[in-house]
């Protein structure tokens, strides 16, 4: 037998010998336990519930600019007074500047609450531009863009931390929850 039909006897014997044996073992995957949070001892008011619910089951409407109801679709301000409106009877100014400068308590990043406002300068620079309701655990929810829908979003991304301005409370302390 030459050399070259030795050498493919051997390879197609250690081909099929190793498709004939038993895979490893998986490896162990190491699984990072899920915080669990305790809703129960949070002061979670029927207000700060109800803004938090009704924003989050807006969530896939269409974005439009000046559009204030489910049925025409929200801009950023739009979706934020009529969430307040219709979820906490709360009746707040129409445009991002003139939310930006209302009366209400500002809050750190670091004491956020739900129902709290939040406020973006997406151009750059210090203007506000852009606004979203607080929903806890660093989410917010806001309508984004023409094209786009109302969107669950997460204060986390380098996006937002960028633009990131302030916020303000408008839900009295008692009636804010801490995430």
């Amino acid at each position: 037998m030459s050399t070259s039909a030795r050498l493919i006897l051997i390879v197609c014997a250690a081909l099929l010998s190793a498709c004939a044996s038993r895979p490893p073992p998986p490896a162990p995957v190491a699984v990072k336990p899920k915080p669990v949070f305790n809703y129960a001892t949070q002061n979670f008011s029927p207000a700060a519930e109800d803004v938090l619910f009704r924003a989050l089951g807006l969530v896939g409407t269409p974005y439009r600019w000046g559009g204030n109801t489910p049925d025409s679709g929200f801009d950023c301000s739009g979706l934020i007074g009529f969430v307040f409106r219709d979820a906490a009877g709360i009746s707040l100014p129409r445009t991002t500047r003139e939310l930006i400068v209302m009366r209400a308590q500002d809050v750190s990043e670091r004491n956020l609450q739900t129902g709290d406002l939040l406020f973006f300068a997406t151009g750059g620079g210090s203007r506000v531009s852009h606004a979203g309701i607080y929903v806890g655990e660093g989410r917010f929810v806001h309508a984004p863009q023409t094209g786009g829908t109302v969107k669950l979003d997460t204060l986390s991304k380098a996006y937002w931390q960028n633009a990131y301005l302030s916020a303000k409370r408008v839900l009295p302390a008692n009636l804010a929850r801490n995430p």
